[in-house]
């Protein structure tokens, strides 16, 4: 953890006078309307109401209300509504003031703001369920009023990862999983690109600090041959355009750190072998926007001119705009070194969308626009998330991150209107993103004049005409075909109004059996029903209890008693995200063993093992091992279950279930943990022999399993190993590769 810094009262003074007229002096160079008067006057109440406040880093409170409106500023390019906003945002919060205060002293908009980003304390979720979910619902309920308040709330979160590193190790695991999982792909999806990317890079950085700053190493290490490649590339494009007497900016626009770890991962590949480290980007001058079409495609013309270009890989968002409002021509074309690079064109207003992101633009600078009706369409789908009635974290965070992360298409209805919609999207998603009603009574579609069923998955460019009757009525098994939120959610309306009569029905049966056998009605004997009888919620429950389909009979009332006795009451959306993500088959660890005393989230745990067992458990999704970057869940049990940080179940606990998350150091332990090796390459007599020797002899490593298939030269094994740690696995890596007719060998997580 960073050391905190002290300073006198007068160094106090000089820093926070000179961060604000720094503010100050951005402000006065942009392009706003100048409103001086009301932002000094946040300022100085700011200043007053966060007096004598630091931060934990040591510098006085005051600084990261002016960091942050900073960022709205200039990376955002919000007005003085939103500096002031940003400027009072903890007020409410941290002080005695409230919102009747805000609004007496600066009006209702600016109170209006505040209040939006002014954090919960409680939620619907309940006590012991995710507060971050909740505040992730009620941050996006405010979108529909007024966007600002999301986009100040990313400049408070980009400002707070700045300065991550005066948090505790536990405080930073979860503040990077719920930034990664939910932040950066909601900034995405506003087109605050710029902020996306420094989102992910300092999530990465203090998730993985050892990985983040080797990769950035050698990324220093490969600048000036990157220079030279990029100059040989570049050069005879300018020339063209220079000729063609176009306006323009050329530059190299480099991966992110964590865009070229997560290649490398997916890829297995290492750095050395990741070729298509940059772009390039041309920012183009055009005073008239009705002929950037025309300049996009003349720039391209004048480089497929020059170079082969990919013929799978032009992407033209120009026509098309993503959902976020992102325009570009974006093309592939083979290098002068013989590796592929991408080529994105734009105008230097696409530009400014692309980096600030349009909804900057919304009602305040554009108008009414196509920006403005995409937005609204966006902010409409995630109302219709936030409207369900019955939400649990985990769904909600599960269904958000869906929403947020797809990648679109784009399909036509018979009149040639588009509509945008999430990759893999169906023939019911499309249905009910056209109307309820359409969805309710859809039978089937003609997709390119041809008749599909109703799960036919739908392409970019697909002209759909969606097929309905009246008698045809909404059914369960709909909802496995369907990955929008707002057709999921009105599916799952409509059969509740169609069962609710016998849920409530089957709801009193239970109540009655209950209470005629002494159990109380806790969540913990509702997940231990909903366990038995394999069920999801209490609903379904419910409706097959008064369906008949299941019985509660005497073999459940022992159970049942004892899931009342044991303390802790979990909610059953605990279950769910408990088996989000896990395998099915057992992966074989040390026993773990209950801890002497409940575990402190706020210290670090050293995982070790003794011959009364582990005191922690490996969670089966991802298998760690020592060496691993790995964090602890506590879980209902009180044990400590370990996750890699990357892991996608330990995504989900970092950002719903942010308390429980216990930062951990591997004790030296001569115990053996399972991995699985991936190896390739060019069959030969003897190769397998020749592997197996290695291993368990050269070597000597536990083989526990081992799979292996070739076709025609080219072969493919997999070994499943018990070993110490993340060096034994580097190493049998690195010896396997030694092996005549290996190319690559490769550790699955």
């Amino acid at each position: 953890m960073e050391g905190k810094v002290t300073y006198s009262p007068e160094e106090d003074d000089r820093m926070i006078e000179a961060a604000f007229r720094d503010l100050m002096d951005c402000y006065l160079g942009s392009n706003h309307r100048k409103k001086v008067e009301i932002i000094e006057r946040a300022y100085r109440f700011a200043k007053e109401a966060h007096k004598g406040i630091r931060r934990r880093s040591g510098e006085p409170y005051i600084m990261h209300p002016i960091a942050v409106a900073k960022i709205v500023l200039q990376e955002i390019g919000l007005g003085s509504t939103s500096i002031c906003a940003a400027l009072l945002h903890d007020v409410v919060e941290d002080t005695e003031y409230t919102v009747e205060d805000i609004e007496q002293n600066f009006g209702p908009k600016i109170a209006q703001l505040v209040e939006g980003l002014t954090k919960i304390s409680g939620g619907i979720f309940g006590d012991r369920a995710s507060v971050q979910a909740e505040n992730f619902r009620k941050l996006l309920l405010t979108m529909s009023e007024d966007i600002r308040v999301v986009l100040i709330k990313m400049a408070d979160r980009l400002h707070n990862m700045r300065t991550l590193g005066s948090m505790a190790p536990n405080k930073r695991y979860k503040i990077a999983g719920e930034t990664l999982y939910i932040y950066a792909p909601l900034a995405h999806r506003l087109g605050l690109f710029a902020i996306k990317t420094e989102l992910e890079d300092l999530s990465f950085k203090h998730e993985h600090p050892d990985i983040y700053e080797d990769i950035q190493k050698k990324i220093e290490a490969t600048r000036p041959h990157r220079r030279a490649v990029y100059t040989d590339f570049a050069l005879p494009i300018q020339a063209k355009l220079d000729e063609l007497g176009i306006k323009y900016e050329a530059k190299a626009r480099l991966k992110s750190v964590y865009s070229i770890y997560n290649k490398m991962e997916n890829k297995h590949l290492p750095f050395e072998e990741v070729y298509d480290l940059y772009a390039m980007r041309i920012v183009f001058e055009c005073d008239d926007q009705s002929k950037e079409k025309n300049m996009c495609w003349a720039i391209y013309s004048a480089i497929t001119d020059l170079y082969q270009l990919h013929p799978t890989r032009t992407r033209d968002w120009v026509v098309t705009p993503k959902a976020n409002g992102y325009q570009a021509l974006h093309l592939t074309v083979m290098g002068p070194d013989g590796n592929w690079i991408e080529v994105q064109i734009r105008s230097q207003r696409m530009d400014e969308i692309a980096e600030k992101g349009f909804a900057a633009h919304w009602k305040y600078k554009i108008g009414d626009g196509d920006e403005e009706s995409e937005l609204n369409a966006w902010l409409k789908t995630i109302k219709d998330i936030l409207d369900n009635p019955e939400p649990s974290a985990i769904d909600f965070l599960n269904t958000l991150k869906l929403n947020l992360f797809s990648s679109e298409i784009v399909v036509f209805t018979p009149a040639g209107e588009p509509v945008t919609l999430p990759a893999g999207a169906t023939v019911l998603d499309l249905a009910f993103a056209l109307h309820t009603e359409i969805g309710m009574h859809c039978i089937a579609a003609k997709v390119n004049h041809k008749l599909v069923p109703l799960q036919h998955e739908l392409h970019s460019g697909d002209q759909a005409e969606v097929l309905t009757s009246k008698t045809q009525m909404p059914q369960a098994e709909w909802e496995n075909h369907m990955v929008t939120a707002k057709g999921r959610t009105r599916l799952r309306q409509a059969l509740r109004r169609s069962v609710q009569p016998t849920i409530n029905r089957g709801n009193e049966i239970l109540k009655e059996w209950l209470a005629a056998h002494d159990i109380p009605d806790t969540n913990m004997v509702m997940t231990k029903l909903q366990g038995i009888y394999q069920v999801g919620n209490r609903d379904e429950l419910c409706r097959q209890i008064a369906a008949q389909e299941i019985m509660l009979g005497e073999f459940l009332i022992k159970p049942l008693r004892k899931a009342a006795a044991q303390p802790r009451q979990t909610p059953g959306i605990f279950s769910k995200l408990l088996n989000f993500g896990k395998k099915t088959e057992e992966q074989p660890t040390t026993a773990p063993a209950a801890p002497a005393e409940p575990v402190n989230p706020k210290k670090i745990y050293r995982l070790s093992t003794s011959g009364d067992g582990a005191n922690f458990k490996l969670a089966p999704c991802c298998s760690p091992i020592p060496g691993d970057d790995v964090m602890g869940y506590i879980d209902d049990d009180g044990l400590v279950e370990i996750h890699s940080l990357d892991c996608p179940r330990a995504q989900v606990l970092k950002a719903g279930f942010g308390s429980r998350i216990v930062a951990t150091e591997w004790d030296k332990t001569d115990d053996r943990f399972p991995a699985h090796v991936h190896i390739e390459g060019i069959d030969r007599h003897g190769i397998l022999q020749e592997l197996t020797y290695l291993i368990s002899q050269t070597l000597g490593i536990d083989l526990r399993k081992l799979s292996i298939e070739a076709s025609g030269e080219v072969f493919a094994c997999d070994l499943w190993v018990r070993v110490r740690d993340v060096e034994v696995v580097e190493r049998l890596c690195a010896s396997a590769k030694n092996v005549n007719g290996v190319r690559s060998a490769n550790r699955i997580h």
